[in-house]
């Protein structure tokens, strides 16, 4: 993406020619990227969280917000992969002109990343009620 958009950049303000194709693809690769790092966020547990407010609690409340936590990030993935799927279904059909690939490929990242976050959930609960350290990337300054 980083050689797309320099490509663009370069084309727009030394060639005066930017090509067509630039901008779409940018877009499309932009909602991949994001919606896998979300994804690999919750696998790696690197969102950011109120980390105060667990220390403040006893372990055992501690244990039920990371398993009401993951629950619902757990859903949010599965209405992405829901709402993804349907988005997807409905612009399969429709071509981006200047990449000539369906709009709908584009979306695809969209819940493939919801299905992936809701397993990284189910993976994390179940981990939590197992008792099994969780590591999660935390800054270190907050340590």
């Amino acid at each position: 993406m980083t050689l797309i958009i320099g490509w663009q950049v370069f084309g727009r303000y030394v060639l005066n020619s930017t090509p067509s194709w630039s901008e779409q693809a940018s877009l499309a690769l932009m909602i991949w990227y994001v919606s896998l790092a979300a994804a690999a966020g919750v696998r790696e547990g690197f969102h950011i969280r109120i980390v105060a407010l667990e220390n403040a609690v006893g372990p055992r409340t501690r244990l039920w917000m990371r398993i009401a936590s993951n629950i619902v990030v757990g859903a949010c993935g599965v209405a992405m992969l829901v709402w993804g799927g349907q988005l997807v279904t409905k612009t399969w059909g429709h071509v981006i002109p200047s990449l000539g690939i369906p709009r709908g490929l584009a979306y695809l990242g969209l819940p493939i990343a919801g299905a992936l976050m809701a397993l990284f959930s189910v993976e994390r609960v179940l981990e939590e009620i197992s008792g099994e350290k969780i590591e999660d990337e935390e800054d270190p300054r907050w340590s």
